[in-house]
């Protein structure tokens, strides 16, 4: 490890990431807070199922949103470079979540999500090369760590925040009076649980890009490439695969959506065409860029042939995390509302969220250690034990609440599930960037973690028809959701196979 001191600008660029992070965390966050009672004012009229389809397409159109943006900003960044493409990728997600505040359709809701997806996919990628390539040479194990714990950092304020906004909705009200606002405009703001108030407030991490354009400095090794020549290599006009791949996702959703009535077979069939065509767009950008390398010479074919290996073995092991994330400890919270007698105050969400947050944030600080000790293969397979473990625990083991208090054994569990579920986000910065060189490093490590989201699109997708195909036989729509939840979590098992016929990088430097 380098033991010389980091300088102010390497200082500066981890504040600014790590403030990157959290608020991208925060925003991340706010849809399963916000998303039933803002639903529940978009779609008076629809049943509680409709809303929840409708619950289920904007977290899959987010999702889709953010593999899209991992690949155009982490394409930007290997181009026009990492600092400039982290304030666009900020400010893009900051405006756009603030604009939700204003929708009064949930497809417009689902479009202005979309659109502040793409800056949350890119930001990821982007601070991950940059802070990665200015600390090279110190302990990457610690800022893999601080990445993990940032954005679920921001998921915690999420909650907590939403849970002094209910307890307090009077005072904050009388605080916006005070400061001008009129009372239709604050009731506007503040009804049903002030889902709007906080859709506003995700429009405050704006404010990050004045720092990041004064203080931070460009990364050392971007510079060298652009020096030699290598980010020439990229072009404009690549693109449009990214945008073919992003109507293909697309598709994928609105053959799925509540919108659609179609065979079970013909929309498999469908998606497997579109699952395609994202593939190869996605790729195209760094396809044509690597085959312009290799002609020019600065890129042999064995690199090529490694970098498309990894691109897609990366794509696979984050689809895995992505899944069961999504497909389990995201719908923790808005699962565990329903076990809460009828007619209670007890705030279930928010306290499920905090929860869930504190185990992520410590777990995400920890993987990455344990993977510098027992090496990436054998940290990661362990990662997907422990998490398909918890989560057949959360939700086949939690029963209604007969009181009117949270049982302290509920909220261990939620606890674990948030922390060992999320563990694979303090895992990814460290791993990603050990996968690709400096010239492809933004834009591969963009389509491996963003890919994943698609994928993770996908699986949610099947939640409602799981939900349906297990209450066919009576079951209670808990039961039913849990163990649609239990089977999408079962992806971890793909996980423990597939982390085996990958590289293994420990003890590696960044090249």
């Amino acid at each position: 490890m380098n033991t010389k001191s980091p300088s102010k600008g390497a200082v500066a660029a981890l504040v600014a990431a790590f403030l990157g992070w959290l608020f991208d965390g925060f925003e991340m966050g706010l849809f399963p807070l916000i998303g039933k009672p803002a639903l529940q004012d978009l779609l008076p009229g629809a049943t509680p199922i409709v809303q929840g389809q409708w619950f289920t397409v904007i977290i899959a159109v987010f999702l889709v949103g953010a593999a899209t943006g991992g690949v155009l900003f982490g394409w930007l960044g290997d181009k026009m470079g990492r600092v400039k493409a982290m304030t666009l990728a900020i400010f893009t997600y900051a405006i756009f979540t603030g604009l939700c505040a204003f929708v009064t359709q949930a497809w417009q809701f689902a479009g202005l999500r979309f659109v502040a997806s793409l800056g949350m996919g890119g930001e990821w990628s982007l601070g991950v090369a940059l802070v990665n390539e200015i600390w090279a040479g110190r302990n990457r194990a610690w800022i893999a760590g601080m990445i993990g714990a940032a954005s679920n950092i921001g998921f915690l304020l999420t909650g907590i925040l939403s849970l002094y906004l209910n307890a307090s909705l009077e005072a904050v009200g009388h605080a916006l009076g005070s400061i001008g606002l009129g009372q239709e405009s604050t009731d506007f703001l503040l009804h049903n649980r002030a889902w709007r108030f906080l859709a506003v407030s995700g429009a405050l991490p704006a404010l990050i890009n004045f720092f990041i354009l004064v203080f931070v400095p460009e990364s050392h090794k971007w510079e060298a490439e652009k020096k030699s020549g290598g980010t020439s290599h990229w072009a404009t006009l690549d693109l449009g695969g990214v945008v073919l791949a992003c109507v293909a996702a697309m598709g994928i959703i609105y053959i799925w959506s509540p919108m659609v009535t179609i065979n079970v077979w013909l929309a498999g069939l469908l998606t497997l065409v579109g699952l395609v065509i994202a593939l190869w767009g996605y790729l195209h950008p760094i396809q044509q860029y690597m085959s312009r390398a290799l002609a020019s010479g600065s890129l042999l074919a064995t690199e090529r042939s490694t970098n498309q290996k990894n691109l897609l073995l990366g794509a696979g092991l984050a689809a895995v995390a992505l899944l069961g994330t999504w497909g389990s400890a995201q719908q923790a919270a808005k699962w565990s509302s329903g076990l809460a007698p009828e007619g209670t105050v007890i705030p279930v969400i928010e306290y499920v969220v905090i929860a869930t947050a504190f185990g992520a944030i410590l777990a995400s600080m920890v993987a990455p250690f344990i993977a510098d000790r027992l090496g990436r293969r054998v940290t990661y397979t362990l990662l997907c034990v422990v998490s398909l473990a918890i989560a057949l625990v959360f939700f086949q083991t939690s029963h209604p609440f007969t009181g009117d208090t949270i049982p302290s054994g509920f909220m261990l569990k939620a606890f674990l599930l948030g922390g060992l579920t999320a563990s694979f986000y303090g895992f990814f910065p460290l791993y990603f960037p050990e996968l690709f060189p400096t010239s492809v490093r933004a834009t591969g490590q963009g389509f491996c973690f963003n890919f994943g989201r698609l994928i993770a699109a996908i699986g949610a997708l099947q939640l409602g028809s799981l939900t349906k195909l297990f209450a066919r036989d009576g079951v209670p729509i808990m039961q039913s959701e849990a163990n649609a939840y239990s089977v999408l979590s079962c992806v971890y098992v793909i996980g423990m196979v597939l982390i085996w016929i990958s590289p293994e990088t420990k003890g590696k430097e960044l090249h």
